[in-house]
């Protein structure tokens, strides 16, 4: 895949929440080769129901819609929609730990306010931040904090919801 033509497209799958659903989902996309950037799960309103949020790398549209007509096949899926940027609000957890000693701690407790960051642990040796927001605030606060040393990095993966007032749940997919 030639990287300059690469685009990221999130997925947003509503599921029967039972056991096996997410492995046949996820085992789609191996079997197929397609590369999952980020991947978070979690049941929606409806305990009966999960969401699958999925963000593919692709360098033709046309294999996104090939993906959907895949995965709307599968049993247990009850609905696949694709996100765009401009229309949803996409978010990320990030917990990072971070090397700090008594003269680079100001320095990041500063970095972590102007991002909004949260301190979640401090020892005598590393900081423990909280951040959430889109992919590029993430991605600038990582490259100014990546040259103290991250230690530890945890991502939850991209959640998204559409704008505006409408559910998943309500969209009408009748063309």
């Amino acid at each position: 895949m030639d990287k300059r033509n690469v685009e990221k497209s999130t997925l947003a799958i509503l599921v029967n929440n039972k056991s096996g659903v997410l492995m046949r989902v996820v085992g789609l996309f191996s079997r197929r080769g397609y590369n999952i950037s980020s991947l978070s799960v979690g049941e929606t309103e409806n305990s009966e129901i999960s969401r699958i949020t999925i963000v593919v790398s692709v360098d033709d549209k046309s294999v996104i819609d090939q993906i959907k007509r895949q995965v709307e096949k599968l049993v247990d899926v009850i609905r696949v929609y694709e996100m765009t940027w401009a229309g949803s609000l996409q978010k990320e957890l990030v917990l990072v730990k971070i090397r700090a000693d008594e003269t680079s701690r100001t320095h990041l407790v500063e970095l972590a306010e102007i991002f909004k960051a949260k301190i979640i642990d401090v020892t005598k040796t590393t900081l423990t931040l909280q951040i959430t927001g889109d992919l590029d605030k993430l991605d600038a606060f990582l490259s100014l904090i990546g040259e103290y040393g991250i230690v530890e990095l945890a991502r939850t993966g991209i959640t998204a919801l559409e704008r505006g007032s409408r559910a998943l749940s309500e969209i009408d997919f009748e063309n």
